[in-house]
């Protein structure tokens, strides 16, 4: 606890970080928006590469991107606070929460914590994995109904644009909520909605139960060495669903398995007990809700 509390944490770097993640993921937000206001397609990469220059003719033409950016910041902060936080309660040696700026589709790489200090019990390994998707979660589904709210129907909306979105179960729940009986190509998001459905995403992703994500934490908590094999089995997996529906899996299988497959080194043979066996099917149901086999879809042929 003293290590963390002593401040070893470059809060210069951390605050750097994340203005520069505002400033990418609002660039997003602005053109999101735009294109929201104009009944356009939400994508459009011609368009939407050459946005930079309405941005440096007008720089005031950022602030129409905050609702995205601060939306997507926001879920992403708490996703990452709950790793943080849970590590400060443990006495867990952990950095502030890195942002990743980058000029991506989302206008970030997503953000990490840096855990300096060995976890020693499963127990605490599963509550250090699975407080970042649960806390991130509890910002997502608001973040939907607010978005969901402001967005609009257009008929066949969805279809359009050079990169369509796929619909995980939570967005299609809550769209069926505020638009009972609408198509979801009928629907066209509104930007805080779109950042609602990055942070499904990366809830999805994160609990993934492979390797060094949060998923593969969890999963590590209840069995053990058998966490390796059983990894493997999960990356394995994405394979045939980059054949069917996003070839991006490929990529994303390709990565875990050359990089991904290591696991803390942990000797402790204790339960975690059935309170975090419930919370552990809790992750599934939510990994279930955020998932989506064709999350990102585009006109060109990989």
């Amino acid at each position: 606890m003293a290590g963390i509390l002593q401040g070893r944490h470059r809060y210069w770097l951390h605050a750097l970080l994340l203005l520069f993640t505002v400033v990418t993921t609002a660039y997003v937000g602005a053109r999101l928006s735009i294109n929201f206001d104009a009944n356009l397609p939400a994508f459009d990469l011609e368009q939407d590469l050459s946005f930079w220059k309405e941005v440096l003719a007008k720089p005031s033409v950022l602030l129409r991107g905050l609702p995205f950016s601060l939306t997507l910041l926001t879920i992403l902060l708490a996703h990452e606070l709950g790793h943080f936080l849970t590590c400060v309660f443990y006495g867990i040696d952990a950095s502030l929460p890195y942002f990743l700026p980058a000029p991506t589709l989302i206008g970030t790489f997503g953000a990490f914590i840096k855990i300096r200090s060995p976890i020693f019990t499963r127990r605490i390994l599963f509550d250090v994995g699975i407080a970042g998707p649960l806390a991130g979660f509890l910002f997502v589904i608001p973040a939907l109904g607010i978005g969901l709210a402001l967005s609009k129907v257009i008929p066949g909306i969805g279809d359009k644009g050079d990169i369509i979105l796929g619909t995980p179960l939570a967005l299609r729940m809550v769209e069926q909520l505020v638009f009972p009986g609408i198509s979801t190509n009928d629907i066209y998001l509104h930007p805080v909605a779109r950042a609602a459905w990055v942070g499904l995403f990366a809830t999805a992703m994160n609990l993934l139960p492979i390797g060094q994500l949060d998923g593969g934490h969890i999963l590590y908590s209840f069995v053990g060495d058998n966490h390796k094999w059983m990894s493997r089995v999960f990356a394995a997996i994405l394979f045939p669903l980059g054949w069917f529906y996003w070839k991006g899996w490929w990529l994303w299988a390709a990565f875990f398995f050359i990089t991904g497959m290591r696991r803390p080194a942990i000797y402790d043979h204790t339960s975690v007990g059935y309170a975090r066996f419930r919370l552990g099917m809790l992750a599934i149901l939510i990994l279930i809700l955020s998932f989506s086999p064709d999350p990102i879809q585009t006109g060109l042929e990989l």
